[in-house]
């Protein structure tokens, strides 16, 4: 996500950073790029106005032109800025202080991607905080909308109010709302009927659920690939039924960004949790700080280390720095490293996190290879899968015909199996002069004891 603003603001202050010192016209110059890249991202024009104000304010102070370094301060100053525009430092997470059972209201557009986000509030309701949740389907508008629900709500491992063919959503609603007192539950996820514009019939039927449940969050689900239309959206169900905060939906897809960016002051709800990818568990607490990091391109360590602590097995990645310190790592241990590294998500979501590493990600993207991981990582994996276990413990056994058989098998050349069996060697080879110097011993000789011969990089 935002990686068209990002790699345009990265230009800007790439340019900044080479100067020694900055006049005005050099701030002005730079906020007028600004201004361009916001506005081509799609963020609205009163938004980009008070944002461009705001930066040049602090900009032209003394502060910045007597600067030890001018460029990077102006760099600070936009991204505090960016940071108040996305909703101010920190989370804002879902509001969950009230008596059970807690109701929460999931309104917006039919396509929005609001039924399979109610199921992802289930998902991380239950797995994160321990609650106990309940999934009520309003939509009796949509064909099979309430059977959808349920076969989600199966997915993610949390129970769904039975269907009831013929009732209005208000009955459903205080069906739900009864259900969940009588068989305690914690929350109960409202997942109102959409439409495909709004219209006056849509904010009643959403006016009466609201006014019959007392929600204690109703959440607006908007797709960020809409762009602007998501933000006439947002101000529409705001202004017809308050919002109480926002969920995005497609983050992942959105190479823009102007829609999150132009929410909280067009609504002044905050962005509390945003969709990033298609499968039940995709779906994030939105951290301001965090994102204006990545649109400037400082990465997101924190999230990256938060990401790798949630999806990577402790006691399996001990196992296996055991086996790479003894210098017994084989192929099995290989491909179970190259599955940890799957379930972190995307290469190109994870090259998004790391500081400075926009350039090799847009480098990659232009050479049409974007989906590393779909296409390195995978194809490694069915090589080892095609491998039988002695092959796999001793690859050293592994000649011409084996390699056809392996190449056959996996769907892959010859030559791919090469490659995978040359860079395992070169990793054992790594890790047995680890071993065999020791901590003292890098210390001493540096990383280039670790090449070929024992040579030095330079």
């Amino acid at each position: 996500m935002f990686e068209s603003l990002s790699g345009k603001l990265s230009g800007v202050f790439d340019r900044l950073r080479g100067r020694g010192a900055l006049s005005e016209s050099d701030v002005a110059e730079a906020l007028r790029e600004v201004r361009l890249a916001l506005l081509d991202a799609d963020v609205a024009l009163p938004v980009v106005r008070d944002f461009i104000a705001a930066v040049r304010e602090r900009a032209v102070g003394q502060e910045v032109l007597a600067s030890v370094s001018p460029g990077q301060q102006v760099v600070k100053i936009v991204n505090d800025a960016l940071v108040e525009q996305l909703g101010g430092a920190g989370a804002v997470g879902l509001n969950l202080n009230a008596p059970a059972p807690i109701a929460i209201l999931m309104v917006g557009l039919q396509g929005s991607g609001k039924t399979t986000t109610s199921a992802k509030i289930a998902l991380r309701l239950t797995s994160k905080l321990r609650k106990k949740v309940l999934l009520a389907s309003l939509d009796t508008q949509r064909p099979a909308a309430q059977l959808q629900l349920a076969q989600l709500a199966e997915q993610a491992g949390v129970a769904s109010l039975p269907i009831v063919a013929g009732q209005t959503p208000l009955q459903i609603a205080a069906r739900a709302m009864e259900t969940a007192r009588r068989e305690v539950f914690d929350v109960v996820l409202l997942d109102t009927a959409g439409r495909l514009a709004i219209d006056q019939v849509l904010m009643d039927e959403v006016k009466a659920v609201r006014e019959a449940t007392h929600p204690v969050e109703t959440l607006l689900v908007v797709d960020a690939m809409t762009g602007q239309d998501s933000v006439n959206t947002a101000r529409a169900f705001n202004e017809a039924v308050g919002v109480s905060g926002i969920v995005m939906t497609r983050m992942d897809g959105d190479a823009r960004g102007g829609a999150a960016l132009s929410m909280r002051a067009v609504t002044g709800a905050p962005i509390k949790l945003v969709g990033i990818g298609e499968k039940i568990d995709a779906l994030e607490e939105f951290h301001p700080e965090r994102v204006a990091g990545r649109i400037l391109g400082m990465g997101d360590v924190v999230g990256l280390v938060e990401k790798a602590a949630e999806t990577l097995d402790e006691q399996e990645a001990e196992a296996l720095g055991r086996k790479m310190a003894k210098g017994t790592f084989d192929l099995e241990d290989y491909a179970k490293q190259l599955r940890q590294i799957g379930k972190m998500g995307s290469m190109s979501s994870i090259l998004g996190m790391l500081p400075g590493a926009g350039k090799i990600k847009a480098q990659l993207e232009a050479a049409g290879k974007a989906d590393l991981d779909k296409t390195v990582l995978k194809r490694q994996a069915a090589i080892i899968s095609s491998m039988t276990p002695r092959e796999r413990r001793a690859p050293d056994v592994i000649k011409a015909s084996r390699k056809k058989r392996i190449a056959a098998g996996s769907g892959t050349s010859v030559q791919e199996v090469n490659k995978l069996l040359k860079q395992f060697d070169d990793m054992t080879h790594m890790m047995k002069r680890m071993n065999k110097l020791g901590q003292k011993g890098l210390m001493r000789h540096g990383l280039g004891a670790l090449l070929p011969g024992g040579r030095r990089p330079f």
